[in-house]
C-alpha cells in the first residue's frame, strides 16, 4: 500500500498587505453581503469575481424557506458570470461572510475574524469553470487575517472533473 500525501499552500496575511487590486475585490465581496437575502440564517456571504476581460461580477447567498432552494452566493456569482460573459474566464474569487454584531458602531465588526471558505457544492461548481479556463485564485477575507489560495483545486483536490 502506498500513502499519498496532499499539501496545500495557502498564503495568510492582513487585508492592509493585498495588493489594491485585490483589496478593490475584497471589497466587492463585502459590499456583497449586504445585499444578500438571509431572513434564516442570519449569515450574510458575498462573493466577488474578477473575470478576464476586468469585469467584477459580485453575488450574495439568497436564502428561501423552501430549504434548499437557496443558493451560496458563490454560485450565484459563478452562474450570473457565466450567462452574462459565456467563454470568458474566471481569474479570482474573494468571499468575505458578515453577521450583524450585537454593537452596530463598527461597520466592520460584524465581518467574519477568520476567512470563510466556499461549502462542497460551490467549491464543484467553482472548480468546473477552472477545468474549463485555467486556475481562478481564491481569496478569503477575515477581518484578522486573509487566505489566498493558488487554486479551487487547493480547496477541492479530488474534484469531478472528467465528464
Amino acid at each position: 500500500m502506498k500513502q499519498l500525501e496532499i499539501k496545500t499552500l495557502i498564503k495568510e496575511c492582513e487585508y492592509s498587505e493585498l495588493p489594491e487590486s485585490d483589496r478593490r475585490l475584497v471589497d466587492e465581496a463585502k459590499e456583497a453581503t449586504r445585499r444578500a437575502y438571509a431572513p434564516f440564517s442570519k449569515y450574510h456571504v458575498g462573493a466577488a469575481l474578477l473575470m478576464d476581460n476586468g469585469k467584477i461580477v459580485t453575488g450574495s447567498n439568497q436564502e428561501n424557506a423552501a430549504y434548499p432552494s437557496g443558493l451560496c452566493a458563490e454560485r450565484t456569482a459563478v452562474f450570473y458570470a457565466s450567462s452574462s460573459y459565456p467563454g470568458v474566464a474566471v481569474r479570482k474569487i474573494a468571499i468575505a461572510a458578515w453577521q450583524k454584531p450585537a454593537d452596530d458602531l463598527d461597520p466592520e465588526a460584524g465581518f467574519q475574524a477568520h476567512p470563510v471558505s466556499p461549502c462542497g457544492g460551490c467549491r464543484q461548481a467553482l472548480i468546473e469553470y477552472e477545468h474549463l479556463y485555467g486556475n481562478i485564485e481564491v481569496i478569503l477575507y477575515g477581518r484578522e487575517k486573509t487566505f489566498i489560495l493558488p487554486s479551487v483545486a487547493s480547496l477541492l483536490p479530488f474534484g469531478f472533473t472528467d465528464f
